[in-house]
């Protein structure tokens, strides 16, 4: 892996962790619903319209068409700015995460948790080169096969550590709920502000680089 690939690939690790920061936050508000996990969501809203419980079947609903719609967004606005599409996806990113805190502070939910929906749906979309082809970041299942396929391919005489890129996004998702869940205990919806943090500084260090390692979308 080139320098440049590792420099991309760490800031997928971080996003991974952003990601599952701001899951943990939709997730302990919610209880029980993501707001990056979609499959979690389409699964439970399957088995709630199923079970004649229209609610949370509404709630999940809702929360997938917030995260497509913030693909969408997140797509279009990064197409529109080319090279510069990293710190213009961040950008928006963090301040959809700031409307999410503005929503806590007027203790509305339904703010709290379309802002972050959407905020999770436009990151999905900065390592996106336009054919579809991206970095998994708020979803793992795609990862973990690959993560199952490189092993199995170092057991059989393949690359011996092609695995440890996935196992590493992995564990950024797992790392950020893990100080999403810690930080939410301590502050509440306050501690949305990290992740407000930590994505305007990436949209800020890739604005004064742009358009670098776009080689390693593939990843």
């Amino acid at each position: 892996m080139s320098g440049e690939d590792r420099g991309t690939y760490a800031v997928a690790v971080v996003l991974a962790a952003l990601a599952g920061c701001v899951d943990a936050f939709g997730f302990i508000t919610l209880g029980g619903f993501f707001v990056s996990f979609m499959s979690g969501n389409t699964t439970r809203m399957g088995v709630s319209a199923t079970e004649g419980e229209w609610h949370p079947a509404l709630v999940g609903a809702s929360i997938v068409t917030l995260f497509v719609l913030g693909v969408v967004v997140g797509s279009l606005v990064g197409d529109r700015v080319g090279l510069r599409r990293r710190s213009a996806v961040l950008g928006l990113t963090a301040v959809l995460l700031t409307v999410a805190v503005a929503g806590s502070a007027v203790e509305s939910t339904q703010i709290v948790i379309a802002a972050l929906a959407l905020a999770m749906g436009a990151e999905n979309t900065v390592f996106d080169r336009g054919s579809g082809s991206s970095i998994s970041l708020t979803y793992m299942t795609g990862t973990l096969v690959r993560l199952g396929r490189g092993v199995a391919t170092a057991l059989t005489g393949g690359a011996r550590w092609e695995w440890l890129r996935f196992a590493g996004l992995w564990l950024g998702l797992l790392a950020g709920v893990g100080i999403g869940t810690g930080v939410h205990r301590l502050v509440g919806l306050a501690g949305l502000w990290v992740a407000v943090g930590v994505a305007a500084a990436l949209a800020a260090g890739f604005a004064r680089r742009p358009g670098v390692g776009f080689s390693a979308a593939s990843t």
